[in-house]
């Protein structure tokens, strides 16, 4: 399977990329960023950075929108800051990449990439959905012939935002609801299943005995689950990103419910996600909805392939 990250990197996006660099079922061609988390500049540096210290300097990063659909401009802000920092990896004083983003867009390069890879292809976007919905808009001859695995939505559980919205959909409502009506299959995994895939200082300890890429690792993560405790009331962090990443590879690891999905994209609830299921009178499902997942079977895997990561990185973390 050929795997490109949309990322807007912050800590759970980092993990992604140690995640989808070491399943040993999948190759990550590219990485395309976004707003978000961080500025979009900021979510290419540390795609890059985070692509050198784990070892994969050969992998390419493509820059993507800078503001959601109607705006000029994007600053993070709230829970952007408060779970991610200021530089969208806990602060931890990493070494930043002298590597610097492709000439290529972020639609550019998916475009060439679906042109070539076709269904073998599957796209994750974790951040807003601002560069798949320019995508969809202007190559509708594209629309079917690849894969999409997003992480966002909420769909049986409250928002992170409010009451309503996920944090990617809220970014950007316009885009997701022209992504989610746009007749391209999607899959979404939201709140609905992360918040069951919890990874606690505990496990973060196992990633310090490692190597020194572990520890930097395990600081960054544990900013996070400082955050989540703090502000949630968690012994944990969700693995949003890297859940996504995981069902994107093996499918078999979540339930899911095929129904018609909108968005809301004004007023209060703008960034709500709606799921129409009934069987009379109701449009054509364009979305499955994950709504359960084997968190079990999939932290298993998480600590093994993150650990599998950290350790086949450690040449490039003592050398950058």
């Amino acid at each position: 399977m050929k795997l490109i990250l949309d990322l807007d990197t912050g800590i759970d996006d980092a993990m992604a990329i140690a995640y989808a660099c070491a399943h040993p079922d999948a190759e990550l061609i590219g990485i395309t960023t976004t707003f978000g988390n961080v500025k979009v500049e900021d979510a290419t540096r540390n795609s890059l950075t985070i692509l050198d210290y784990l070892g994969h300097p050969e992998i390419e990063v493509f820059e993507g929108a800078a503001a959601p659909i109607g705006s000029d401009s994007y600053t993070p802000e709230g829970g952007s800051v408060v779970f991610h920092g200021v530089n969208g990896l806990g602060e931890v004083d990493f070494k930043f990449s002298k590597r610097v983003k492709s000439e290529k867009t972020a639609v550019e390069f998916i475009s060439e990439a679906i042109e070539i890879y076709g269904q073998e292809l599957t796209l994750v976007p974790t951040g807003p959905l601002t560069n798949l919905a320019e995508l969809l808009s202007k190559r509708k001859d594209l629309i079917g012939k690849f894969r999409v695995v997003l992480m966002g939505g909420a769909l049986t559980v409250p928002g992170n935002t409010n009451l309503f919205a996920e944090a990617n959909i809220y970014a950007d409502p316009q885009a997701a609801k022209q992504a989610f009506e746009s007749s391209q299959p999607i899959t979404m995994v939201g709140l609905d299943v992360t918040l069951k895939t919890l990874l606690t200082k505990a496990d973060t300890a196992q990633f310090r005995k490692l190597s020194q890429a572990g520890s930097l690792f395990a600081d960054m993560i544990d900013y996070y689950i400082d955050a989540y405790l703090k502000y949630d009331n968690l012994n944990g962090c969700a693995l949003h990103d890297p859940l996504a990443v995981g069902i994107a590879i093996e499918p078999t690891l979540a339930k899911v419910h095929q129904m018609h999905l909108t968005v809301e994209t004004e007023g209060p609830s703008a960034g709500r996600t709606i799921g129409n299921h009934q069987k009379v009178n109701a449009p054509d499902p364009n979305v499955k909805v994950c709504l359960d997942v084997d968190a079990k079977a999939y932290m298993i895997t998480f600590m093994e392939l993150l650990s599998s990561a950290l350790t086949k990185g450690e040449d490039s973390w003592n050398t950058i």
